[in-house]
């Protein structure tokens, strides 16, 4: 068999040589093109790869910074529970490759339409309940209050403090840790089941089963409201509120038919899922803020308005949490979020 000529792409950057050589191992084949297929905010990197006129997906995760292990894991355990997740066809954990199964190219992002809306969240919320349903303790790491406190503390670290550049006096530091203390304190009130951790238009395909479900490395076992919640505050488009309440009784109602541990009170599981999506929020915040500052990707922080919004929405919601709002508005002018509705 004659060896394939090196992809273009491969010459100016040694590690994606090192990527190509392992795939032609693993996958001998006649012909062989590699092309970027996705970026995401940490250091790892996604190539479509045509071998043979069949595409797959590599994954170049390079170590220390990233592990593939956890990826592999939940890969497997979503599979196990009926939800449609790239298949692992090689791996080598050690130098950071993984060779996948190719779920499409469209995302839930780019597809969405008045048109198709309600069937392609109907799908999102029949997957989840599925995960959900496949809930075993001891296989993933708990959400548990030291993580979702280290995750609330981005926000002062990054967005408070290198984004806008303001500093706590001490009564306002004092003001936030409480509001962190009730926020924590009502997430681990919750029912604990799988999580995906980042169940949002962007990490959902288009594709058949639908839909494929991608970017779980990050799963865990934590509160039942968790993914829905990312589902419809997203990083990347908003809903009007009536449009959020129709599709959290959609989910709330199939969850409760399904066995899973849900309130009975509707109105107390949208309760839950608001300050679950008020951690989520903060966080996401902090993060944005990160990857801007310290890993040089600006385009996230562009989203941050969408967020300051939905914190000042739920903060003005509920009595507790006005000291929070009172904090937003002492930080930074009001500023909406970005809206997309049908």
């Amino acid at each position: 068999m004659t060896e394939p000529p090196e992809p273009a792409a491969c010459r100016d950057d040694p590690r994606l040589r090192d990527l190509s050589d392992w795939v032609r191992r693993v996958a001998p084949a006649e012909s062989c093109t590699i092309e970027p297929a996705s970026a995401d905010a940490s250091f790892r990197r996604y190539f479509r790869v045509t071998l043979d006129g069949r595409t797959r997906i590599v994954m170049d995760a390079p170590p220390p910074q990233e592990d593939c292990r956890p990826f592999v894991h939940v890969a497997r355990l979503l599979t196990a529970a009926g939800v449609h997740a790239p298949e692992v066809l090689a791996e080598d954990l050690a130098r950071g490759f993984l060779l996948l199964t190719d779920l499409g190219t469209r995302t839930y992002l780019d597809v969405l339409d008045a048109g198709n809306a309600a069937a392609l969240f109907g799908d999102a919320i029949a997957a989840l309940v599925r995960w959900q349903l496949a809930t075993r303790p001891g296989v993933l790491p708990p959400y548990d209050e030291a993580l979702l406190r280290r995750e609330l503390a981005l926000f002062p670290d990054w967005y408070i403090a290198r984004h806008l550049r303001r500093t706590l006096t001490p009564a306002q530091h004092d003001a936030l840790q409480a509001m962190f203390t009730l926020i924590v304190r009502s997430n681990l009130a919750q029912p604990t089941v799988f999580v995906h951790r980042d169940y949002m238009p962007r990490n959902l395909m288009l594709s058949d089963p639908n839909p494929g479900v991608l970017d779980f490395q990050d799963a865990v076992i934590g509160p039942i409201s968790y993914d829905i919640a990312s589902l419809l505050r997203d990083a990347f488009l908003s809903w009007e509120e009536e449009q959020v309440i129709d599709l959290t009784v959609r989910y709330w109602e199939r969850a409760r038919q399904a066995g899973l541990p849900v309130t009975e009170d509707f109105g107390e599981f949208y309760r839950d899922v608001e300050w679950m999506g008020l951690q989520r929020h903060l966080k996401v915040l902090g993060i944005f803020a990160r990857i801007h500052y310290r890993d040089g990707k600006p385009r996230y922080l562009a989203d941050t308005p969408r967020f300051v919004g939905y914190v000042r929405k739920v903060a003005e919601r509920y009595a507790p949490l006005k000291p929070l709002l009172r904090l937003m508005d002492e930080l930074e002018p009001r500023s909406a979020g970005v809206a997309f509705t049908f």
